[in-house]
């Protein structure tokens, strides 16, 4: 942990005897720096995470005594930092602590299975914000210590080195970790998961010398990593479903995305499984399969998806079920606590089913909600899911949910790269899934977002198209 003992008492920015007094007003613009008017992707600034910047506490200023620490943030992604920095945007004056269990700022991880692995994003900008923003927005970052405990009858927590701490509000941001196959061979060197930088790291090294891969699991992750590989690199991806990314996209988009990575060289086996990981001398050699294969490898990567970290909120006795379980506003099973992003199982604001995403729409989503929580503006999450995944000039874009539905159509022409797959439940749109036309995507945010009623009729209709409909909203 970078700060030892009684974290209890955190620095506080005093006021120099000749400065004149600020209002709460301007406190609340100094501390606004104009985040909320920019989107995600510009939200996070190239900086480098170095050693000298793991440190938050300014060295030579001493932590006042007394003073308690208000919100407790367990884990330091997206989610968790960007409810510290909506709590600022909103005006909440009172103590902030983010604790995150790596050892280094708080980063990115979309770019790790895609533009890092290409070499073409470095450490540098993978950061969620610069080391100066804790500092100016007065938000207290602990890195390489996480939350081991926590008593809900006395609102304190414990960090595995054995501090203690007080918390009003605590969020848990714990997020997920790599699905593990409980298969022989996975700890053999060569075998890698993807979640973390650390795991990027190595397996970028390691790509340089491979020759055969194997990728286990046909989702984003898997799927993005493939494509990350290179024409050099004979890669076979293993999915135990009848298609790639069965959980999150339809049949036409699913079907495209198999013929595309099949005519780059990719081969792609369904309904198989890895059942073994063989090595020799401590490294992969390769993997058997359901099938009775056994397909070469000098490395595998597992793209098997993740289980949420549940971990914390077991301990604790809250509610857990696939996830932590929270209401419509995001409270958990205790009123003070929250639970946002990869971890959380929250409604549906449509149906009241419950249900965990993962993506960085729901982590800004949830974190933006709860701020407005925590700060009297209570109400009910219903924001609308979207996602993305590049896969080496195939840009998938999607706004809704597809699950349940029940017909399919598509706009424009698959053969010419760029066309949009729409889903319908009972009749009626439920989501847009877009490959390489973005402003199909904009526009179906637009009308989804609006609960715009369109059925299939309305959208299969000759000279339909989702951006008319969307400015035809617009002018309404």
């Amino acid at each position: 942990m970078r700060w030892q003992r009684n974290v209890r008492h955190l620095p506080r920015r005093r006021r120099r005897p000749d400065t004149p007094r600020t209002t709460a007003g301007q406190r609340r613009r100094r501390r606004d720096a104009g985040l909320h008017r920019q989107s995600p992707q510009r939200r996070q600034p190239p900086q480098l995470p170095t050693a000298r910047h793991r440190r938050t506490r300014r060295p030579g200023r001493p932590a006042p005594r007394g003073a308690d620490v208000t919100t407790v943030i367990a884990g330091a992604g997206q989610a968790g930092v960007q409810v510290a920095a909506s709590l600022r945007q909103t005006g909440y004056a009172e103590r902030i602590l983010l604790i995150g269990d790596e050892p280094v700022l708080p980063y990115q991880r979309p770019p790790l299975s895609k533009s890092y692995l290409l070499g073409t994003t470095t450490q540098d900008s993978l950061n969620l914000r610069p080391q100066t923003f804790y500092e100016a927005q007065s938000i207290d970052l602990l890195t390489g210590v996480q939350v081991s405990g926590v008593d809900l009858t006395t609102t304190r927590a414990e960090l595995d080195d054995g501090t203690h701490l007080h918390w009003d509000h605590l969020v848990l941001a714990t997020g997920a970790r790599p699905r593990q196959l409980g298969i022989p061979g996975e700890t053999l060197a060569g075998v890698f998961p993807l979640r973390s930088l650390h795991h990027a790291q190595h397996l970028a090294e390691q790509i340089r010398s491979a020759r055969e891969v194997v990728v286990i699991g046909g989702g984003f992750i898997g799927l993005e990593i493939a494509s990350a590989l290179g024409a050099t690199i004979a890669v076979t991806v293993l999915e135990g479903a009848s298609r790639l990314m069965g959980r999150a996209v339809t049949v036409p988009t699913s079907d495209y995305f198999a013929e595309q990575h099949t005519a780059r060289g990719a081969q792609l086996r369904f309904g198989v499984t890895a059942t073994e990981i063989l090595g020799a001398g401590g490294r992969v050699t390769g993997v058997r399969a359901s099938d009775g294969r056994v397909y070469a490898a000098d490395l595998v990567v597992v793209g098997a998806g993740v289980v949420p970290d549940t971990t914390l909120a077991e301990k604790a006795g809250l509610a857990t079920d696939n996830g932590i379980v929270v209401d419509a506003s995001l409270r958990t099973s205790h009123p003070q606590v929250f639970a946002i992003g990869d971890c959380a199982r929250f409604p549906d604001a449509g149906t009241g089913r419950l249900q965990r995403l993962e993506s960085v729409q729901n982590a800004t989503g949830h974190a933006d909600h709860v701020a407005r929580e925590i700060t009297g503006t209570p109400g009910i999450y219903q924001d609308l899911p979207w996602f993305w995944s590049d896969q080496k000039g195939l840009r998938l874009q999607i706004a809704g949910l597809a699950t349940g539905h029940d017909s399919t159509a598509v706009l424009g022409e698959p053969a010419s790269g760029k066309f949009s797959v729409v889903a319908f439940r009972a009749g009626r749109l439920i989501a847009v899934e877009s490959i390489n036309r973005p402003a199909d995507y904009q526009a179906a945010r637009k009308l989804l977002a609006s609960a715009t009623w369109l059925s299939q009729d309305d959208v299969t209709a000759a000279g339909f198209t989702l951006k008319a409909a969307a400015l035809d909203l617009a002018t309404r």
